[in-house]
């Protein structure tokens, strides 16, 4: 047992860093888009709201609320 509970604590400490590097790939992918977009200002004004947000949370360290926020971005420009 002491094994088990050892292995998920290591399995989870390392997933933990993984996790948090998705931000910074989404980050990415909507400055990629937003280079091509074809969606109106207002679309593009909420998008550059959502990026500065998320980039925010992200460096805070919340990286559900960066996650939340890059992927409401990547929905406005459908992606």
């Amino acid at each position: 047992m002491k094994k088990f509970v050892l292995a998920a604590a290591i399995a989870m400490s390392l997933a933990t860093p993984a996790l948090a590097s998705q931000c910074p790939a989404l980050m990415e992918k909507i400055t990629a888009a937003m280079a091509t977009a074809t969606v109106d200002d207002a679309t593009k004004a909420k998008v550059q709201a959502l990026y500065d947000s998320g980039k925010a949370a992200h460096d805070a360290g919340d990286h559900a609320k960066s996650e939340a926020d890059l992927g409401e971005a990547m929905k406005l420009l459908g992606i």
